[in-house]
């Protein structure tokens, strides 16, 4: 038997995507959302209202980050989606988010945040959503593996629950993708 529940926002996994641009005087603003992810093999989209700061500053610096929020920030990464740019200026500094400029884009990188693409503005769509072409990725050292590539157990991402409003760390691995499959071939 399975139970109907009607059209809700409740996509697992959702990630925890923390954005951040800088505004026209250069301080560095960020915030939480949950809703965005890849558009293309180099373009990601995401999907914020007009009326944040951060959706300003992108629109007036085109270019902007994407750090991936992780279980020992949650806190903060929750912090800096309830709390907004527009009254409370101040917010990345009251997160305990501290950034330094990309070398790629004119945008803010949170330090505490182990992960972020670097994106420039390719344009809104008609719906209001921000497409970025991710420039580069930046890692912290202390999340790769003994290969060298990010390993998603040290990073320890934090997804969105949107039907019980939790944060949820990303798992354990189940299978081999592009491989398990070929045992019904």
């Amino acid at each position: 038997m399975r139970k109907n529940f009607g059209a809700n926002p409740w996509m697992y996994p959702m990630p925890v995507l923390i954005v951040a641009a800088y505004d026209e005087e250069g301080k560095a603003n960020a915030m939480n959302a949950a809703w965005g992810g890849m558009y293309d093999s180099n373009l990601v989209q995401l999907c914020l209202s007009a009326g944040h700061k951060t959706t300003k500053n992108i629109k007036a610096k085109g270019a902007f980050t994407v750090s991936f929020g992780d279980a020992e920030h949650v806190v903060a990464c929750d912090y800096v989606g309830i709390a907004s740019g527009n009254s409370t200026p101040d917010k990345v500094e009251k997160a305990g988010f501290t950034t330094v400029k990309s070398q790629f884009v004119d945008a803010p990188i949170i330090c505490e945040l182990p992960m972020s693409f670097e994106c420039k503005l390719v344009r809104f769509t008609e719906e209001g959503n921000i497409i970025g072409e991710i420039v580069n990725i930046n890692a912290d050292e202390r999340i790769l593996g003994n290969d060298g590539l990010i390993d998603v157990d040290k990073l320890r991402p934090i997804t969105y629950d949107g039907i019980h409003k939790e944060y949820r760390v990303v798992g354990e691995k189940v299978g081999k993708a592009f491989s398990d499959g070929n045992q019904l071939k």
